[in-house]
């Protein structure tokens, strides 16, 4: 809205050019109200300028397409006055923000089966949070794993993302099909792996891998960073009380594999953990709703070892 108008000017009128680059659009005409919401137009008088004569102007870009398609959104102003038929000035919002990355262009996709078609801005990097309240000998071994490997993968101090692998990735496995976290969780965790023993306080244990299977940095994915030909590569930890008299558990060294234990520069995680956090951590993972596609980036942030100054000391979960 102007601030001033003055008088020999008349009048103002202030026209929103909608640019949209988008095969499979429709975009709206705008339509403009008033501050409290009644129907109205970009025109201002003279007395009109200043903090009561808001106008908001709305406009409705629809995606109808199939597959996935990133949309670029631009944004002009081109104000008229009523003293001439032919002054005009045009103002340039620019469009999808800076060209190097695009943080306001919207990515629309009807892929994931489980929801409806729909858009988010994939710019935006979210951080799943585990649960270490419940969780955390999952918590503990997801956070351990990011401060040892090389790449910190998941890490939010380490400003260091995991990349989903979503349905629409390009990469085969060897019947021709889509690669997906089961045939990267056979590479780290196969079939017939001994779990390593543990107090049955702890109940059914299973093989947690991390990265996690349904990532390009898992260590089972083809290509991707963290690729081992063998979980055996992976560090080798395990979950167990401390044997301490007390009904402490915590997260040691696997040396079945490897005698010295981790060295610290093993690109992925192997651990024996009991199946109720393997599985319980990540139950809530909402890629659905997040809309996560494949190399889409996020950051797992586990609160009860946020605490920890550094994986070099003993560390101890606390409740958040």
């Amino acid at each position: 809205m102007p601030d001033h108008i003055d008088a020999a000017l008349k009048g103002v009128t202030l026209k929103w050019n909608v640019g949209t680059a988008c095969n499979s659009c429709v975009t709206s005409s705008t339509k403009w109200a008033d501050n409290q919401n009644n129907p109205s137009d970009a025109h201002w008088i003279a007395s009109e300028a200043g903090p009561y004569g808001g106008r908001w102007g709305r406009v409705q870009t629809t995606w109808s397409g199939t597959g996935k398609e990133i949309i670029d959104l631009g944004w002009s102003i081109t104000g008229s006055v009523d003293a001439s038929a032919t002054a005009r000035a045009t103002a340039d919002f620019g469009t999808s923000g800076d060209v190097r990355v695009r943080e306001l262009a919207p990515r629309c996709d009807d892929l994931l089966k489980s929801s409806a078609p729909g858009c988010v801005l994939p710019f935006f990097k979210p951080t799943y949070t585990v649960d270490t309240n419940f969780y955390p000998a999952a918590g503990a071994y997801y956070w351990l794993m990011q401060e040892k490997m090389p790449d910190h993968a998941g890490s939010v101090k380490w400003d260091s993302l995991l990349h989903y692998l979503g349905p629409d990735t390009t990469v085969k496995n060897d019947k021709g099909e889509p690669w997906s976290s089961a045939d990267s969780r056979g590479k780290v965790c196969p079939k017939g792996w001994a779990k390593h023993p543990a107090d049955a306080a702890l109940g059914t244990l299973s093989c947690d891998e991390y990265a996690m299977a349904t990532t390009h940095e898992s260590g089972g994915f083809p290509g991707g960073l963290n690729q081992v030909t063998s979980g055996d590569q992976c560090a080798q930890l395990y979950a167990d009380k401390m044997g301490d008299g007390s009904s402490n558990f915590g997260l040691l060294a696997d040396t079945r594999t490897a005698r010295n234990g981790p060295t610290g520069k093993e690109r992925c995680g192997r651990a024996s953990i009991p199946d109720v956090q393997n599985s319980g951590a990540f139950h809530e993972f909402p890629a659905p709703s997040w809309r996560l596609l494949d190399d889409d980036g996020v950051f797992v942030s586990n609160p009860g070892f946020k605490h920890c100054a550094n994986a070099d000391t003993v560390c101890t979960w606390r409740k958040v």
